[in-house]
């Protein structure tokens, strides 16, 4: 059941569909970023558990696939949990019995005899007891997961329970999910064909061959009811279920791969399912990109087990210039190196589906590198697009029961190369027949600077040729001339192309009013691309001064022109300033004898305090009130040299802003040196 390779007759079913499937487009196999997705989808809690048994047989299992070392890191506690299950199998529902021994079997736990012995015995009671679609899919399926590590299971009524699980199938290939169920499901539909691969391989006698005949042809009913895309792509989809039995198309296709490959991996004889049907199944698991939970990421990594080899190119850009090589790479849907093989390119078709080329030629294998590769040169294509068609052969016959090919693949690819240009012509004619006034040619891959005149009546012509590596003519995806007069206005005009050249012919006489009866400088530039052009080129081409005839009254003005937005965060005009002569200053010795006089005044200050008899004799003799005197001083001299400060440095802020709390502290310790002053007096009159 889901998690077991696929055995030969599922291969013979992969190699059948390989050699009926007509050309289809491979894909890219599933790489890191996938092993980086389920590593962020599958987050296990605090116990190793993903949530559940289920989840966590999902995580253990998609690690494994992908071959991510992290699984091995939960054995432990997923054994654990899952041991905590299989301890009482009598009070453990038949879910819950068939995840825990797939997680025991997926980890290789260790288990006893008797544990697995009360679990048969359970799960073999509930087959018996049951008429539910799902109740049989987990106890067969927890019996066939047990057999497979290595414990002896029959079931000894094996024919009654695939007549049983048979009964719920419908005639358009669907199951329902038990008796009383009144729509069918194609999601059943898997896994009841599990369920019944189970059976078959639990049965101790064979099953009843018309049956298996029977069962083969409803999974052809059902795979009549497949949906597609018109890529090839084919998936299966609930019809009319309920909202809560919806699984949506990865669960159900994954469902039906599962059931499909598995009852074909146990019953003899081919499955006439067309071939087409099993490639577009594989698209659409690779089509499906990073799954989005972590239930869609395991449902399409354990689908992909089934997928054939997948042929890509690691790139589909080839330059003819720098002879590139075709190399090819064939790996495992998952990545890993493909076995001895060969590689052919039997067809190159054109991009109308012709054949270019159909001579089978063999890439060589680089060891080294792992790739397949092969020259272009001698495959004589020209630049443009291409489908190329491989076959892929494996080299060793015991390889062909393991390995499917997956048929004719096809890649889409695309050729560059340089392209040239010759032939280059720009002139004025003066009429309709063509005779030129002027001709000059021209280098259109170098800088060319031409100066034409013309009027009204005269006319542009300008023709060159453009041909590929292989001397085919070449018709690019862009071709421009365009005009641009002195005040901004452009003109746009499409070079028409013919089988041998380019060439365009403006008459000026038709283009007036296009033109505006703009007359002047008119700037000639040639524009000239593809993707396939490795070569392209905007070229100035040189100006043309152009007489035009006067505008009339009532034709039409020049549009507008566009005005940038961020033109105002520009720089600005340069300002021109001359500044005022500075006025005449007086003498030096004049400005001296000034500031002589300034100091005049503090002289004669000093003067008055010595005639005044200025002395200490008051100055207090006590700690304090002397402390508060010299601070009272000290303050003043402290304005003072303010005043000094502000002439030579301080603007006027900043000494209103000191002189502030000077002043407060002069109040202070003023205050206080006076009141002491005062005090002694009153103390000096009244003794």
């Amino acid at each position: 059941m889901a998690g077991r390779r696929p055995g030969p007759a599922v291969i013979l079913l992969l190699l059948l569909a390989a050699a009926l499937a007509p050309v289809s487009s491979a894909v890219r196999p599933v790489s890191d970023a996938h092993r980086s997705a389920a590593a962020e989808l599958f987050v296990p809690s605090a116990d190793g558990s993903f949530g559940d048994l289920e989840s966590t047989y999902e995580a253990v299992r998609t690690f494994q696939i992908l071959g991510l070392e992290k699984y091995k890191s939960l054995t432990g506690k997923a054994c654990e949990f899952a041991a905590e299950k299989l301890a009482s199998p009598s009070s453990s529902a038949a879910k819950d019995l068939f995840h825990a021994v797939r997680i025991r079997g997926a980890l290789g736990c260790s288990v006893d005899t008797g544990v697995y012995d009360g679990v048969v015995a359970r799960l073999k009671a509930v087959i018996k007891d049951t008429n539910s679609l799902l109740e049989f899919y987990y106890s067969v399926g927890g019996l066939l997961s047990i057999k497979e590590q290595g414990h002896k299971v029959v079931l000894s009524d094996a024919e009654s329970t695939f007549h049983a699980i048979k009964a719920l199938s419908q005639s358009d290939g669907r199951w329902r999910y038990d008796t009383n169920s009144a729509e069918s499901s194609t999601f059943a539909a898997g896994i009841a064909l599990e369920a019944l691969a189970g059976i078959v391989s639990l049965a101790d006698a064979e099953v009843d061959p018309s049956m298996i005949g029977v069962v083969k042809n409803d999974i052809v009913k059902l795979f009549d009811t497949i949906k597609s895309y018109d890529d090839g792509t084919f998936y299966f989809d609930e019809k009319h279920v309920d909202a809560t039995e919806y699984k949506g198309p990865i669960m159900t296709s994954a469902s039906v791969v599962r059931g499909v490959t598995s009852f074909a991996a146990v019953v003899s004889g081919k499955m006439n399912i067309p071939g087409e049907k099993i490639l577009g199944l594989s698209k659409f698991f690779l089509g499906i990109g990073l799954p989005g939970s972590a239930k869609d990421c395991f449902n399409q990594i354990e689908s992909l087990v089934f997928i054939p080899l997948i042929l890509s190119l690691p790139s589909k850009v080839f330059s003819l210039t720098s002879k590139d090589q075709l190399k090819v790479e064939v790996t495992t849907v998952f990545g890993s190196p493909a076995p001895p093989l060969k590689v052919n390119l039997v067809q190159v078709l054109g991009s109308d589906s012709k054949v270019i080329n159909s001579e089978n030629k063999e890439l060589q294998f680089d060891l080294d590198n792992n790739v397949h590769h092969l020259d272009i040169a001698p495959l004589k294509i020209d630049v443009g697009k291409y489908s190329l068609v491989f076959e892929i052969s494996l080299q060793e016959p015991e390889h062909e029961t393991v390995y499917a090919t997956g048929g004719r693949n096809t890649e889409n690819v695309f050729i560059t190369g340089l392209i040239k240009v010759d032939k280059a012509e720009i002139g004025i004619s003066d009429n309709d027949a063509g005779t030129m006034e002027s001709v000059q040619k021209l280098d259109l891959l170098k800088d060319t600077k031409v100066a034409l005149s013309a009027n009204h009546l005269q006319k542009l012509r300008l023709s060159f040729q453009l041909t590929t590596p292989l001397g085919q003519t070449f018709k690019p995806h862009q071709v421009f001339l365009k005009l641009k007069h002195e005040s901004k206005v452009e003109h746009l005009f499409v070079v028409p192309g013919s089988s041998r050249q380019f060439k365009i012919v403006l008459d000026f006489l038709g283009l007036v009013e296009k033109f505006y009866y703009l007359s002047g400088r008119y700037d000639l530039e040639l524009a000239v691309g593809d993707a396939a052009m490795e070569n392209s080129f905007l070229r100035a081409l040189g100006h043309l001064e152009l007489d035009l005839p006067e505008a009339p009254e009532k034709a039409p003005r020049p549009p507008a022109q566009a005005v940038d937005p961020f033109s105002k965060f520009g720089p600005k005009a340069e300002i021109s300033h001359i500044f005022r002569a500075p006025e005449k200053r007086p003498p030096k010795e004049l400005s001296l004898a000034f500031t002589g006089l300034t100091l005049l005044p503090f002289i004669g200050f000093l003067i008055g305090l010595v005639r005044l008899g200025v002395n200490l004799k008051n100055f207090p003799s006590l700690p304090g009130p002397a402390a508060f005197a010299s601070l009272f001083h000290a303050g003043i001299g402290a304005v003072l040299l303010l005043y000094v400060l502000f002439w030579l440095k301080l603007d006027l802020f900043t000494t209103l802003k000191y002189l502030g709390f000077l002043g407060i502290f002069l109040v202070f310790v003023g205050h206080r040196a006076l009141s002491y002053l005062s005090s002694a007096s009153t103390k000096q009159k009244t003794a």
